[in-house]
């Protein structure tokens, strides 16, 4: 540590005389400080670049797609009776629905009345059950799992045991996806169409193969108890095959609860319980005749049959106590002439979806549904795109010939103490300005885009009269300083797009797949100038996620800062060795100080 003496003895202000040759000494560091400052900008203003690039890029990605010259549009004759909406890959055509006969419709059951309160528990109200129906013993209990990759899992009920020889009766999903369940001492069902899973008296769990690790396990049980409990099932056929889901129901529950329970099931169908009329609603969310069989609906299990009376095999449309039942039709109409069928009301055709309102016949007219291409959906794709690119070269050109102000540098600390922030922020604008003027880079891929546009384009899609943008009426303004920005001739542009639509597009997207620029569209071309550039960016100034030894500024970066460090090293020593020599000329004039006053003091005696 160096001991440092103040001009008590020289009266000297040695502080500022070490100030100054600091400040002389520093100079250098200064230096350093300002070139570190230059590259962060420069740094700074090339990622800037590359997220303007980034966005043009994504644009190109979308210009890369049929759906950007392939938009539709649809319009019916009358749209009371039928609607429709296409998607881009839909053909231009039309569609007469002569005749709707019938309109899709879902299977609705309708029992009879039950006559219980929904809040109250089920147990209480059914004093007077059939006698084929009684409480099972059991208590009902839900857990959720998560698998760890094995064919094994554990519910851990201890103390408590698992209601083994009730098994078929408990609902195992994996992700959703039902496992048929059995006793763990059973022999593998070879009869059951879904996967299994063995359930034994301690809630162990053993499927016929390993579980993804991670899946989630959903397990109904039934453990052993004296509760009471009642089950049963719900198939529906539905346009992907019959699901069926099994219910589980503790006779301390009210029938508000059970109905939740199957409306959030997979059943497929809405349950709803009318108070007034003390009837319960059963419809399929799927309209449609599905299966063979006469229902597409099949409930099974005494409580459902007989407590809640899901029964409609006596259904009478004439008496109004008895169940009412309205079987799943499908839709039936006549299209261009052809007789066909749908299960839904809404459909797909070729790209078209098509929605039947109401019935109607011949007699009432036809209904005709034309798709045409939507011309200004197109033009204002392409607008946009080139309204885009314009924005994009606007800026990369201003930024390459931006003016350079050399006497402008970086501010330092002690320059910053004498400004005011406005004179500081004007002084930076300046030599934040010119850092990448005529940056080759940059002015390369400006050079090389436009050579994209202007290049013909010629595959086996393309046709010969529209090999370029400007026989579509895309042209390069006449001002040469806008630096190549395109215009569009809005008539010209829209007459190609609704006259030859599959050139323009051909134009833009087509020979995506080959090597040679020449055959390539615009848009492939100008994603592998972006794409290109943009590498060459990431490899000059990186990005926020990449260390300075990934890019070459920050390998830059990194060789000033050990330069800085070293350099305030050596401003310590040096400072140090100032101090060490002001000190000793203090203490030799201390010194010469006392002799001199010894010898005055001998003098005077």
């Amino acid at each position: 540590m160096v001991i440092r003496i103040g001009g008590l003895a020289s009266g000297m202000d040695i502080d500022s005389i070490v100030k100054n040759l600091m400040t002389a000494e520093r100079m250098p560091l200064d230096k350093l400080k300002q070139k570190k400052q230059v590259l962060e900008w420069q740094r700074d203003d090339y990622r800037k670049m590359n997220t303007l690039l980034l966005d043009f890029r994504t644009e190109l990605t979308q210009m890369k797609l049929t759906t950007k010259y392939r938009a539709r549009t649809t319009t019916s004759s009358d749209e009371s009776k039928v609607t429709a909406t296409a998607t881009s890959a839909a053909s231009q055509a039309s569609y007469s629905i002569s005749e709707v006969k019938a309109l899709a419709k879902a299977e609705n059951w309708v029992t009879e009345s039950i006559g219980i309160d929904g809040t109250q528990s089920l147990e209480s109200q059914f004093g007077d059950l059939p006698t084929d129906f009684t409480w099972s013993t059991g208590t009902v209990r839900s857990k959720s799992l998560t698998a760890d990759g094995d064919a094994t899992l554990s519910l851990d009920v201890t103390p408590e045991t698992i209601k083994a020889d009730d098994a078929a009766k408990m609902t195992v999903k994996v992700n959703g996806v039902s496992y048929g369940v059995i006793k763990n001492t059973d022999d593998w069902d070879t009869d059951l169409e879904t996967k299994q899973v063995k359930i034994d008296e301690h809630g162990n769990l053993t499927f016929e193969e390993n579980i993804a690790s991670g899946a989630t396990v959903k397990v109904d049980y039934i453990s052993n108890s004296t509760d009471k409990y009642a089950d049963f099932s719900i198939t529906t056929q539905t346009s992907k095959g019959p699901v069926t889901e099994k219910f589980l129901v503790q006779s301390t529950e009210t029938l508000n609860q059970l109905v939740n329970k199957v409306n959030s099931s997979n059943a497929g169908v809405s349950m709803f319980y009318d108070t007034a009329t003390k009837k319960i609603s059963l419809m399929q969310k799927e309209t449609g005749k599905f299966g063979s069989d006469s229902s597409n609906i099949k409930v099974t299990g005494a409580f459902a049959e007989k407590s809640l009376k899901l029964d409609v095999s006596t259904a009478n449309p004439n008496d109004p106590d008895a169940p009412k039942f309205t079987r799943g039709s499908d839709a039936e109409f006549t299209i261009n002439g052809l007789t066909t069928t749908r299960s839904s009301n809404t459909f797909d055709m070729n790209g078209v979806s098509i929605t039947l309102k109401k019935t109607f016949d011949a007699s009432e007219g036809a209904a005709t549904l034309s798709i045409n291409n939507n011309g200004n959906a197109v033009y204002d794709n392409i607008k946009s795109f080139v309204d885009k690119y314009n924005t994009l070269i606007g800026a990369i050109s201003s930024k390459t010939s931006e003016e350079k102000y050399r006497s402008y540098t970086p501010l330092t600390d002690d320059q910053r103490e004498s400004l005011s922030d406005k004179q500081q922020e004007q002084w930076e604008e300046k030599a934040k300005s010119g850092l990448l003027r005529r940056d080759t880079i940059l002015t390369s891929v400006l050079t090389n885009m436009r050579g994209n546009f202007s290049q013909p384009v010629s595959n086996s899609t393309t046709d010969p009269l529209f090999k370029q943008l400007a026989s579509i009426g895309i042209t390069t303004t006449a001002n040469y300083l806008e630096g190549g920005k395109l215009e569009i001739n809005e008539a010209k542009l829209k007459e190609a797009i609704n006259n030859n639509p599959d050139a323009v597009e051909a134009l833009f997207r087509g020979g995506g797949d080959s090597a040679v620029i020449g055959e390539q569209g615009i848009a492939h071309r100008l994603y592998n100038t972006v794409n290109a550039t943009m590498d060459k960016l990431k490899e000059r100034a990186g990005n926020t996620f990449s260390t300075n030894q990934q890019f070459a500024l920050g390998r830059q970066l990194t060789n000033i800062d050990s330069s800085i460090t070293r350099f305030e090293s050596r401003l310590t020593q040096v400072e140090d060795r100032y101090w060490k020599q002001f000190t000793a000329m203090e203490k030799a004039i201390q010194q010469a100080n006392s002799q001199s006053n010894y010898l005055m003091q001998q003098f005077s005696m």
